[in-house]
């Protein structure tokens, strides 16, 4: 059992250092459905570029950490020289069990608020922050106290992510898919591993025509020494690098699928789906027990396309976001 803090009121002040292990100690306690490494955080957090431990509020009883929240605003631009400067994010906050039922977690959001309106950030999203965000939103069905307090603050939804799994025990490539990959290879479509080459065409791919924190998470694994063979891609017959699909991009975990993209044009014709299913086909190889990911619309195309290959929603996320003049 966790004795309650009850002697002192806890205060709030930025991140110090020595604070990383009590507050990775206190986020696991007060998280359990989601708990960090110390690995984890200082990659999420203490190395991020745009880290200012005053952003980092974190409440203390004595030597004790009670509960922290993270504010941060761009430093640094994701993609060329935007630095987002309306915009700030509360990627996570938590309260020790121990701390709660006494305004705490009212106090830190609070403190988190006013330290980004104090640098002229006006909007304030939770917790889609790039490149490091630790969760795509709110869980509210795991923490619904969280979910009321932001609400009480001025945070309306914005939008539902959907996180999806399958279980790759027993996996085949369906017979669907191998025939509409002949097909198209008979057409003139090249599916492979890319060459080194290729990458100046994959990483102007996903950051031209989806997003640059996914160009990001390609060129920083691959550069950490994530095989080429995680990576399946298709080239058309005009010799155009038309669509990915891969995994083991984040944190290093094999079984994470993703980044996964395709041409706008070329959507309807199968690509997708013969990539989604080549890339399962290599991790079942690689005895990978099964495949997720964190982040999609669940009525989006790509969400139609995961649930018809076997995918299942396993949690939905609410993105978050507060306006100043709420």
């Amino acid at each position: 059992m966790t004795a309650r803090t009850t002697r002192t009121r806890a205060g709030i002040r930025g991140f110090r250092v020595g604070d990383g292990p009590r507050l990775v100690e206190a986020w696991c306690r007060s998280a359990p459905a989601d708990p960090v490494t110390a690995n984890r955080f200082r990659s999420l957090v203490l190395l991020d570029a745009n880290f200012d431990p005053e952003g980092l509020r974190v409440a203390v009883d004595g030597d004790r950490v009670v509960g922290a929240a993270y504010a941060v605003r761009r430093l640094t631009p994701l993609a060329g020289t935007d630095l987002e400067p309306e915009q700030g994010w509360i990627p996570f906050f938590f309260v020790d069990p121990a701390a709660r039922g006494r305004g705490l977690g009212r106090r830190l959001l609070t403190d988190a608020l006013d330290w980004l309106h104090g640098h002229g950030r006006t909007r304030v999203d939770f917790s889609s922050y790039t490149p490091h965000y630790v969760l795509p939103g709110l869980d509210a069905e795991t923490y619904p106290e969280a979910a009321g307090l932001l609400r009480s603050l001025g945070f309306c939804t914005l939008y539902e992510a959907v996180a999806m799994d399958r279980g790759l025990v027993g996996y085949r490539l369906p017979e669907e898919v191998a025939r509409r990959r002949d097909e198209l290879t008979a057409r003139g479509h090249r599916f492979a591993t890319p060459s080194d080459d290729d990458l100046v065409d994959l990483v102007a791919l996903a950051g031209n025509h989806f997003n640059a924190d996914w160009a990001r998470a390609i060129r920083e694994c691959l550069a950490a020494g994530t095989p080429l063979d995680r990576i399946v891609v298709v080239r058309d017959p005009s010799g155009r690098l038309a669509g990915w699909a891969m995994h083991g991009a984040y944190d290093g975990v094999d079984e994470r699928f993703g980044p996964f993209g395709v041409l706008a044009e070329t959507r309807g014709t199968g690509l997708g789906k013969v990539l989604l299913h080549l890339v399962l086909e290599r991790m079942r190889a690689r005895g990978a027990h099964s495949a997720w990911f964190l982040w999609t619309g669940e009525r989006s195309p790509a969400g139609h396309l995961y649930r018809s290959a076997g995918f299942r929603t396993t949690r939905v996320f609410r993105v978050l976001r507060r306006e100043a003049a709420r």
